[in-house]
């Protein structure tokens, strides 16, 4: 059936209707469809976790049921797989679009903010240059957009290699446009001000008065350059293991790569914000210069970004082999290592953050000798019980040499472990 005759089923008690679009080409198809595919891919797991659905000329034999098993799921995660693209492709259009209503939204309610404000005082050449700052400010991000509009629109610079907001970088984009912001107002008053009124705007522009601001900004932007770096070093030596996500989300800013709560990321982002409110309530306050931040600030920053950066070069690390022992049913004897056995490897780090979902997981690879062996995916009520991030269960391949060989074993992410020696015998 082709996609067009697929792109539409009957039945799923969408609202407004009996159809629901599963074309994939459009952001609700895309959402739709995949929405399917994962509760296919439920039902699959479920079904083989409590027994059912195994070929009745594979029930003699646990390790080839297993193996097909693993091999069904294997196809259904990467069917899953290409709808969470679809679906992480279609997210970014619909970003792109709610970005520019976001921003020209704001833009609207800061000319309605200064219009009531105006009542009774007048208006300002102030509020005429704060408004004019905010819209050359959303006229940059409107181009922006249009740039780079495949690729999330204004979000694209705030989207790391791995393809997940990077909190370093929406922080030191952050700080940018209050900066900008500051100086785009100063840069209207400068214009339209008389000549006894330069002077004191030219004063306010003073290294004295915004000394902190500036200092504020280069902390934000060698935070998120010290990150990438570190990030990337330890990428490239194997010491960090990075996994792509399926697209960007907001609580990226705030969790770690596997969407759990990161304490580094979060007071990051609350400090920097803080900071930043404060510097746009002083700019509020006092529009002819730009705002004065005390050095406390500045210095709450740098504490703020330091253990952020520490965080960043001590987290993850390598996978680690710690044992392997020969998988034992109830009832077998005690025996050595043979090939068609399975054998238990236990450890840590064998499933990196953000490498949970099925696709991923079925690209764990473990080297026996000089035979590589995919790692089966053992369902289990709500999840796998293979591969886990400290246990994998692998059967030792025919074509393994007897004697002594090494076991290692391949991450998602293509780190490879240390060689652990294990001896086989025939």
């Amino acid at each position: 059936m082709s996609v067009e005759a697929a792109g539409r089923v009957a039945g799923t008690g969408e609202p407004g209707g009996g159809d629901a679009c599963l074309c994939g080409q459009c952001p609700h198809g895309a959402r739709a469809g995949h929405r399917q595919a994962v509760a296919a891919f439920v039902a699959l797991r479920e079904d083989f976790a409590a027994g059912r659905g195994v070929p009745a000329g594979l029930a003699h034999s646990t390790g080839a049921a297993r193996q097909w098993v693993s091999d069904e799921l294997t196809l259904s995660a990467r069917a899953l797989a290409e709808r969470a693209t679809a679906e992480g492709v279609a997210w970014l259009a619909v970003v792109r679009r709610r970005t520019l209503s976001v921003v020209w939204a704001a833009v609207t309610a800061l000319l309605l903010g200064q219009a009531l404000t105006a009542i009774g005082t007048g208006w300002t050449l102030a509020r005429t240059a704060g408004l004019a700052a905010a819209v050359a400010l959303a006229l940059v991000l409107t181009a922006a957009v249009w740039r780079h509009r495949a690729h999330g629109g204004a979000l694209a610079p705030l989207i790391g290699e791995d393809r997940r907001l990077s909190t370093s970088r929406t922080v030191a984009a952050g700080w940018v446009t209050v900066v900008l912001y500051a100086v785009l107002m100063a840069s209207v008053q400068l214009a339209a001000a008389g000549p006894g009124e330069r002077g004191r705007l030219l004063a306010g522009l003073e290294l004295p008065y915004c000394g902190a601001l500036l200092a504020s900004l280069f902390l934000g932007c060698a935070v998120a350059v010290s990150a990438h770096a570190l990030v990337v070093v330890r990428v490239r030596a194997g010491r960090l293991q990075k996994v792509p996500a399926g697209r960007p989300r907001a609580a990226d800013l705030l969790a770690d790569d596997a969407g759990r709560g990161s304490f580094p990321d979060a007071q990051y982002v609350l400090v920097n914000g803080t900071v930043a409110a404060y510097a746009l309530v002083r700019l509020a306050r006092r529009p002819e210069q730009l705002p004065s931040l005390p050095w406390g600030l500045v210095v709450l920053l740098l504490l703020s970004g330091v253990t952020y950066l520490a965080a960043k070069a001590v987290s993850g690390g390598r996978p680690v082999i710690l044992s392997v022992v020969r998988s034992r049913e109830l009832g077998d004897l005690a025996a050595p290592i043979r090939t068609g056995d399975d054998i238990e490897i236990r450890g840590t780090g064998f499933v990196p953050p953000g490498a949970g979902t099925p696709d991923r997981l079925a690209r764990t690879v473990v080297r026996i000798g000089a035979v590589y062996v995919p790692v089966p995916l053992v369902p289990v009520a709500g999840g796998f019980a293979s591969p886990a991030d400290d246990v994998l269960t692998v059967p030792v391949p025919v074509d393994v040499e007897p004697g002594r060989v090494e076991v290692r074993v391949v991450t998602a992410a293509g780190v490879e472990t240390a060689g652990y020696p294990i001896d086989v015998q025939e």
